[in-house]
């Protein structure tokens, strides 16, 4: 439990290529899938919203996640499937999705519970509040709601939406997000799978991940 509990403290890094494989005219026949660009030349952030609402990994904000504990698919091409074992045991939460299933995403779709990271906001002089992030590691808010640091940190809690706190000049407020909210991070690798998608097909580009502590 104690090696769990360091491990969740620990960030969390996402790894993995996109694929693409072309049809042909004759129904069901297709090349094998194929490595086309390194995930980490077009993902760079931690961002766990964006890795929750996709693949339920670090969902603090309470998505659906929409391809969730899929694993390594059995037609990988060879490069990333010997790429992905050279990892070792330090990785986790192997998963993939295609472009046909990222289009068909409602981005609309609210989170199934508020966003287990209270949102921190500072007033500004007109009033007005402006968002400073999320205050998992917030001292004065777990002191003001005997609220755990530990708590914080894991997100085993939530609050109800719209619930709000001033202290010590901060406003802090439960959110729940939208999987809008999660998409940013997103875009880059977004618009290279839809580019490659107008010479595979939608059902032809996909995306494979894996996580490390």
């Amino acid at each position: 439990m104690h090696r769990r509990k360091e491990q969740i403290a620990m960030g969390v890094d996402i790894s993995g290529w996109i694929e693409c494989r072309r049809s042909f005219l004759r129904e069901g026949e297709t090349t094998p899938w194929q490595p086309a660009i390194r995930l980490g030349f077009l993902f760079h952030d931690r961002s766990y919203d964006a890795f929750g609402c996709l693949f339920g990994v670090r969902n603090y904000a309470n998505f659906r996640p929409v391809a969730e504990e899929r694993g390594l698919p059995e037609d990988v091409s060879p490069a990333v499937r010997e790429e992905y074992e050279r990892w070792g045991e330090g990785v986790f939460g192997a998963g993939w999705i295609t472009w046909a299933e990222i289009k068909a995403i409602d981005w609309e779709e609210p989170a199934e519970l508020p966003d287990a990271r209270i949102h921190r906001y500072r007033r500004a002089e007109d009033g007005s509040l402006i968002y400073e992030g999320k205050a998992a590691w917030d001292r004065d808010f777990a002191q003001a709601v005997d609220h755990s640091l530990i708590e914080g940190i894991f997100g085993t809690r939530t609050w109800p939406e719209g619930q709000e706190w001033e202290i010590n000049g901060k406003v802090y407020r439960s959110v729940r997000l939208r999987r809008k909210d999660a998409r940013p991070s997103w875009e880059v690798t977004f618009a290279v799978m839809e580019a490659l998608a107008r010479n595979y097909g939608d059902d032809g580009v996909r995306m494979i991940v894996w996580f490390s502590w």
